[in-house]
C-alpha cells in the first residue's frame, strides 16, 4: 500500500473532518481548551432514541448477575461483616460479544444517517468485531485495520481470533506490523475511501456507553432499592470508563467509579521486542496511563473519551491474578468470559473483601471469549516467548518476564495509582505555557479538581523542573 507519510500528516484533520462529520474546529476555545460538553450535545440523541437504536440492533439490556458464589468465596478470607456483594453486567450477552456493540450501534446509525458508503476503523479488538457485525447487519462495507504481527510475522491469538470475527462478518481486514504505520495506513484508507471513521473517541462511540451505565443504576436499584456503592470499568482507552460514568450521572447516582487496567508497566506497546511479551491486549497500563494523561492521542482531533474527568479512583492488578479471577469465575459461576472484563472482577474481588457486606460492587461488563480469546491459548503463547508461569507472590511479577498466579484467592495483587500522579503527568505538556483563567477552568474540568489543587499540582511540577 502505497501513500506519502507527511503529506497525509499534512492533511490529518481535514481527512479526520470528513470522516467523521464532524467540524471539530467549532468547539475550540481559545488556549488549550475546548467545549467538551457542547461537542457531546452536538448530535443531539436523547437516551431513549440511543435506547431504541441499540435495541434495534440487538444491544443492550444485558442480564445483571449477582456473582454469589464469588461473593461467599471473597467472604472467607474478610473480616467479620465484610465482603461486599459482586455483580458483573453481562455485556457479552450483546450482539459480537462485548460491550463495544453499544459504542458500534451509535458509529454505524450515524455513518448510515450520514450517507457513508462504508466505515473503517483502527483497532485490534472487540471494537472491530462489533463494528463488522452492525455494517453487514445495516449493508455498509467495512475495513477494520489491525495492529498484528511483529517482525517476525508472528501475531498474538487473541489478535488473529478477533481478525477470524471481523472477516466473518464480512469485513476486509488489513494486518499490518506494530508500528506507526497503523495510523498512517488508517488515514490513508480514509482519504482514498471516503469511508466513515467509526472512532472509538467519537461523541458517537463514547455515547453508545451510557446506556450502559444507566441500565446498571436501574439494575440495581430494582433488586437492592438502592444506588451501587461502586462500579469499577476496566480502562484502556477510556471510553468505556467515561461513557459509563457519564449514564450513572445521568440517573443521579452517588456512586464511586473506579478504572482498573492490567499491569503492563516496562512493556512498550510500540516496540516490535515487547509486542509478544504481554498476555492482553487491550485493558492494561500501555493504553490506561498514556490516554488518561494525553486523550487527544486518539484518532480524532478532540477525543470524547476523557476519563480523568469522571475517574475517582484506580487500580492496576498483575497478570496472574486476572487469569486467577478468569478460571475462578468459569469454575464456580459457570460463566467462561474474556479476559478484560475479568480485569476489574480482580480489581472488584480485591475491594470487597474489605468493604461492609451491604456495600454493593458491580463490575461494568464481560465480553466473549474462545479460541485464541481463551486464556489458555494466551498462557501457551506466553510460554512460547519465554515467559515464565509460576505460582506464588503476584507482587513479584514483571511483564515481559514472567506471570505469577496467586497461590491463594487472597493473595490478588492489586495496586493503588494516585490520580494525582496521573494529574501531574497530563499536566506536564503545559509547564512552558502561561496558562489563562480560561484554560485554568478547563484543566479543572479535565482533571476534576478545584482551583486550589490545580494551583497546588501546577507548583509541584514546577518545582520539579
Amino acid at each position: 500500500m502505497s501513500y506519502n507519510v507527511k503529506d497525509l500528516m499534512r492533511r490529518r484533520n481535514e481527512i479526520m473532518k470528513k470522516s467523521v462529520g464532524l467540524d471539530y474546529d467549532s468547539f475550540e476555545d481559545e488556549g488549550i481548551g475546548f467545549d467538551y460538553e457542547a461537542m457531546m450535545a452536538h448530535s443531539d440523541y436523547s437516551l431513549e432514541a440511543i435506547e431504541h437504536i441499540q435495541s434495534e440492533d440487538m444491544v443492550g439490556n444485558t442480564p445483571l448477575v449477582e456473582l454469589k458464589n464469588l461473593t461467599a468465596y471473597a467472604r472467607k478470607f474478610s473480616a467479620k461483616g465484610k465482603g461486599a456483594r459482586l455483580f458483573l453486567k453481562d455485556e457479552a450477552s450483546n450482539l459480537s460479544g462485548s460491550f463495544k456493540a453499544r459504542r458500534a450501534a451509535m458509529s454505524i446509525h450515524k455513518a448510515k444517517q450520514l450517507g457513508y458508503k462504508g466505515v473503517i476503523a483502527a483497532t485490534s479488538g472487540n471494537y472491530g468485531a462489533a463494528i463488522a457485525a452492525l455494517a453487514a447487519k445495516h449493508g455498509l462495507k467495512c475495513i477494520i485495520v489491525q495492529e498484528c504481527f511483529d517482525s517476525k510475522n508472528v501475531a498474538q491469538p487473541e489478535i488473529l481470533e478477533k481478525a477470524r470475527a471481523c472477516e466473518s462478518y464480512g469485513a476486509e481486514v488489513v494486518q499490518l506490523s506494530v508500528g506507526p504505520e497503523l495510523f498512517y495506513t488508517f488515514l490513508h484508507l480514509l482519504d482514498t475511501t471516503g469511508y466513515f471513521n467509526a472512532s472509538l473517541y467519537s461523541p458517537y462511540g463514547v455515547m453508545g456507553i451510557e446506556t450502559l451505565g444507566v441500565e446498571i443504576v436501574r439494575g440495581i436499584r430494582d433488586v437492592a432499592g438502592k444506588d451501587p456503592e461502586m462500579v469499577i470499568a476496566t480502562h484502556a482507552g477510556g471510553g468505556n470508563l467515561t461513557g459509563t460514568a457519564r449514564g450513572i450521572r445521568r440517573m443521579g447516582a452517588n456512586t464511586k467509579i473506579v478504572g482498573a487496567s492490567v499491569n503492563l508497566r516496562g512493556l512498550h506497546m510500540a516496540s516490535d521486542q515487547d509486542f509478544n511479551k504481554k498476555s492482553f491486549t487491550t485493558g492494561h497500563t500501555g493504553f490506561g496511563i498514556p490516554f488518561a494523561t494525553n486523550p487527544d492521542r486518539s484518532d480524532v482531533p478532540r477525543s470524547a473519551a476523557r476519563p480523568l474527568r469522571y475517574m475517582e479512583d484506580y487500580y492496576i492488578v498483575n497478570q496472574g491474578s486476572v487469569f486467577f479471577i478468569t478460571e475462578a469465575l468459569s469454575t464456580l459461576e459457570g460463566m467462561e468470559r474474556g479476559p478484560a472484563g475479568n480485569t476489574s472482577l480482580a480489581v472488584a474481588f480485591k475491594l470487597a473483601m474489605n468493604m461492609p457486606e451491604d456495600a454493593i460492587i458491580v463490575v461494568q461488563e464481560t465480553e466473549y471469549t474462545g479460541a485464541g480469546k481463551h486464556h489458555q491459548p494466551q498462557l501457551s503463547f506466553a510460554q512460547k516467548n519465554g515467559i515464565e508461569l509460576l505460582f506464588g507472590d503476584p507482587s513479584k511479577e514483571v511483564p515481559g518476564k514472567n506471570i505469577i498466579f496467586p497461590s491463594s484467592a487472597n493473595k490478588i495483587h492489586v495496586e493503588h495509582v494516585p490520580l494525582d500522579t496521573l494529574r501531574k503527568t497530563y499536566l506536564k505538556r503545559f509547564k512552558d505555557q502561561k496558562l489563562t483563567d480560561k484554560d485554568k477552568a478547563f484543566l479543572q474540568a479535565e482533571l476534576r479538581v478545584d482551583a486550589s489543587q490545580l494551583d497546588a499540582l501546577l507548583s509541584e511540577n514546577s518545582e520539579r523542573r
